[in-house]
């Protein structure tokens, strides 16, 4: 892969090339591409998604909006970091095609504040909700209909993937959906392939996926526009991943690692104390003791306990991502850029903590068991209206409830997959507290 390519400004319907050079400096392609996410609707929607607590009522906890603006940040200094000394290295890529440091910046920004724009509510549980509804329940009826693939999209649903659809998916009026630069989509594309073959190799980017079948034509365009290295069979959509991908991932492996464990200490689950012992290698470094112990309040501490650790993590990821940056690009680094890091042992304990003592808490299993009861039922009932079981005549009821399907019309002419999908991804569109409004509404508990 060479960076020229990686850097492309071309949009979705472009059919002339879009040169750096010739860019206006007030409004550069990869800023525009963070103004068109922050003003999309699906961006809006994540102030009310699970980051750490579902439907949390407490002010200080993070919500998928704010965790994701925070991650922006920490990507924004991670590519310009990297940018910079990039461009050292690779001096044509200013002086013949006019990159800058700030592109770096404002590609791996942009990728990084839509890296949850896909996700269902109740967070990684609602993932799970909507692929077992297909492997286990009510949904399992159309797997014969579906080719392996299209199955394995619903099975195995895909925050990432939808978030690549709700992105990129033509809507009436607005072909190519936000129509984002193809660098900052390969920014985006953590895991660069189709659902299958599931799990291949222990390559990171093959933990999971990132494109659905619906997707798959335009995915291989932009992988195509990229130069992005085949890593599977021609037929197969699969590539070794675009380098700003890993800075993408590290911005969120280091906001959910500390500022997760900072909500937990502030909401009580984690005692104040874990706060120094767990972080004293990250800042021992950095720390001015006596500032520290003249903070008053706890989330003053965390505050600057916090500010020092993320430092200290950015600070380590471009050291790794520029001391493997040939590695990246010929597509033989396989890890997360924090599996390389002399923090890992650190962060381990730190997610750990989280887990035990977060994610695993009584108050979230509680919702997100509710969660899972929510989504099913609302996946049963969109399903069964526009998918009726065969020899089934359609009911008043489900008349009704297609009525509640925004623009239902757009689904009629599609494929039995492409109606799964859709309603999949609007399902998903809604936030924590729109599944339990509709919940209610279609068991008749709120008019």
């Amino acid at each position: 892969m060479n960076w020229e390519q990686l850097l492309s400004l071309r949009k979705a319907g472009d059919t002339n090339k879009r040169l750096r050079k010739e860019q206006n400096e007030t409004r550069l392609g990869f800023e525009v591409d963070y103004d068109r996410i922050i003003f999309s609707s699906a961006f809006r929607s994540l102030q009310d998604k699970t980051q750490v607590i579902p439907l949390s009522k407490t002010d200080f906890v993070h919500t998928r909006l704010t965790h994701s603006l925070e991650v922006s940040v920490v990507g924004r200094s991670l590519g310009r970091l990297a940018g910079q000394k990039i461009l050292e290295k690779h001096p044509h890529l200013r002086t013949i095609h006019g990159y800058q440091m700030n592109d770096f910046g404002a590609i791996v920004a942009a990728a990084a504040l839509a890296h949850d724009i896909g996700n269902p509510p109740f967070g990684h549980s609602g993932e799970k909700a909507i692929g077992e509804y297909f492997s286990n329940g009510n949904g399992k009826r159309f797997k014969d209909q579906l080719t392996p693939e299209e199955y394995q999209d619903l099975i195995k649903f895909e925050g990432n993937a939808n978030g690549f659809k709700i992105l990129t998916e033509d809507r009436p009026g607005i072909p190519g959906g936000v129509r984002l630069s193809y660098a900052t989509l390969g920014a985006f594309i953590k895991y660069p392939k189709e659902s299958l073959p599931h799990k291949p190799t222990t390559n990171i980017g093959d933990k999971k996926f990132g494109v659905f079948q619906s997707e798959k034509e335009f995915f291989k365009e932009v992988a195509a526009e990229l130069g992005l290295i085949s890593t599977g069979e021609s037929k197969n959509a699969r590539f070794h991943r675009h380098p700003l991908a890993f800075l993408v991932e590290a911005a969120d492996d280091i906001c959910y690692t500390i500022i997760d464990f900072e909500d937990g200490i502030n909401l009580g689950l984690i005692q104040e104390e874990y706060a120094l012992e767990y972080l004293i290698k990250l800042v021992k470094d950095s720390i001015n003791t006596k500032k520290y112990h003249n903070l008053e309040t706890r989330a003053d501490r965390l505050s600057y306990l916090r500010a020092l650790a993320i430092n200290t993590l950015i600070t380590e990821a471009v050291e790794i991502f520029l001391e493997n940056e040939e590695a990246i690009l010929k597509g033989e680094f396989h890890k997360s850029l924090f599996d390389k890091s002399r923090y890992e042992a650190q962060i381990s304990d730190i997610i750990k903590i989280s887990v035990d003592k977060i994610y695993q808490s009584e108050e979230v299993i509680g919702k997100e068991i509710a969660g899972y009861q929510m989504l099913s039922h609302l996946l049963d009932t969109y399903t069964q209206a526009l998918l009726p079981e065969e020899g089934t005549a359609p009911t008043n009821y489900n008349r009704l409830v297609l009525k509640m399907i925004p623009n239902a019309e757009e689904y009629e002419d599609l494929s039995v997959y492409g109606k799964l999908i859709k309603v999949c991804s609007y399902i998903s569109s809604l936030t924590d507290s729109n599944i339990v409004a509709s919940f209610k509404k279609f068991k008749g508990l709120k008019i």
